[in-house]
């Protein structure tokens, strides 16, 4: 099962779209991440829209197969980090993928769909007013083990929530070097060729 989940994770979406669209390796324009905002970038925000939705699909489905087959709470969650570890490293993609945020919000839409929502809810207003999507996912982030602590959820899955932020944030160093400098793109900010 985290064999599967990995390689479900590896399907890269935004990678897929940009090539039969556009006929362009999103890895090598704007961040170099195939995830939804560097696809939006690249191709605009419908397509933002598409790979969000895709890449959360993915993680949502490996919690539905992980539960469906496992019974432990633990292997379920080890499952669960294995597609987004699937999403950001893809074997079928030279191990280069996103940052892991849209297959995070499908796993925990799965696995605690309360704080999910209001982590989601939290990542939208941010991004309304800012239009930072990585100013966004990182507060979103941030969120989502203090959310899981306050509603009271089991150590397993607050740690799986703590661990998952801390390879967010990981994940977002290079955007964290943009914002520090004032040149973080936002969203609606096409690529230039």
């Amino acid at each position: 099962m985290l064999i599967i989940s990995y390689l479900i994770g590896s399907v890269s979406c935004g990678y897929l779209i940009a090539k039969k669209t556009r006929g362009i390796d999103i890895r090598k324009v704007g961040s170099g991440s195939t995830g939804a905002t560097n696809t939006a970038r690249l191709l605009g925000l419908k397509f933002f829209a598409v790979v969000l939705v895709l890449d959360a699909l993915k993680g949502f489905f490996v919690f539905l197969l992980a539960s469906h087959f496992l019974m432990q709470t633990w292997a379920v969650l080890l499952c669960c980090g294995a597609v987004i570890i699937g999403h950001n490293w893809p074997l079928f993609f030279a191990f280069q993928g996103g940052r892991g945020v849209a297959t995070t919000l499908g796993v925990f839409l799965g696995i605690a769909p309360l704080p999910a929502l209001i982590v989601f809810g939290l990542f939208l207003l941010v991004v309304i007013f800012t239009r930072y999507v990585s100013l966004g996912s990182m507060l979103g982030a941030v969120a989502i083990p203090i959310t899981m602590l306050l509603l009271r959820f089991s150590w397993e899955y607050f740690t799986f929530g703590l661990a998952i932020c801390l390879l967010l944030l990981w994940r977002h160093k290079p955007n964290i070097k943009r914002l520090l400098q004032g040149k973080e793109s936002r969203l609606g900010e096409k690529i230039k060729f």
